[in-house]
């Protein structure tokens, strides 16, 4: 079931905890390890799950990044032709996941709007609150249980992502350069 909880303060440092280990595993390969997902907006209710991106500065070859995360707990879910751009893995591998990691190209796409995505929630709490109304409209739709249930209930969440998107490009966001490499 997908549930929508109160922010738990402690999520910031859950994600340094976990972000010290996969830095200290993938060594050079992790360019930069970010918090991104709504745990790391504060006071944001979200799902009780850390969402970790980590930029590299290419996704080949996926044993490294498979291997190197497997020993640590992560389990690689095949996404199909998003595997080629944002690799996802959870912790841990079965039953209800603590951690997401996102694998992307630094200064790709998917850096881009994860940051900018996050950067624009936490300095707009009216557009955050409206996120997380939907998400908690959302999760009474999708159960969860199944993966195809989990993508069903984050694709829906599309169309105001972009929104949130177009204004945060806009107005400048984000972190990282657009044009970047």
């Amino acid at each position: 079931m997908i549930a929508v909880v109160p922010y738990d303060s402690r999520w910031p440092a859950l994600f340094e905890a976990e972000a010290t280990l996969i830095r200290d595993r993938l060594g050079e390969l992790a360019l930069r390890v970010e918090h991104v997902g709504s745990t790391a907006v504060p006071g944001l209710p979200a799902k009780a799950v850390i969402d970790i991106q980590v930029s590299v500065a290419s996704l080949g070859p996926m044993s490294s990044y498979l291997e190197v995360l497997a020993h640590i707990g992560y389990g690689h879910v095949p996404l199909g032709d998003f595997d080629s751009v944002y690799p996802f893995f959870r912790k841990p591998c079965e039953g209800s996941s603590t951690h997401h990691v996102h694998i992307c190209i630094t200064g790709s796409e998917q850096e881009r709007n994860h940051l900018a995505f996050r950067d624009f929630l936490r300095s707009h709490p009216p557009v955050a609150e409206q996120y997380v109304a939907l998400k908690r409209q959302l999760a009474t739709l999708h159960h969860g249980a199944t993966l195809e249930s989990q993508e069903r209930y984050s694709l829906s969440k599309s169309e105001f992502v972009a929104s949130v998107l177009a204004r945060a490009y806009s107005d400048g966001y984000p972190s990282v350069q657009r044009d970047a490499a």
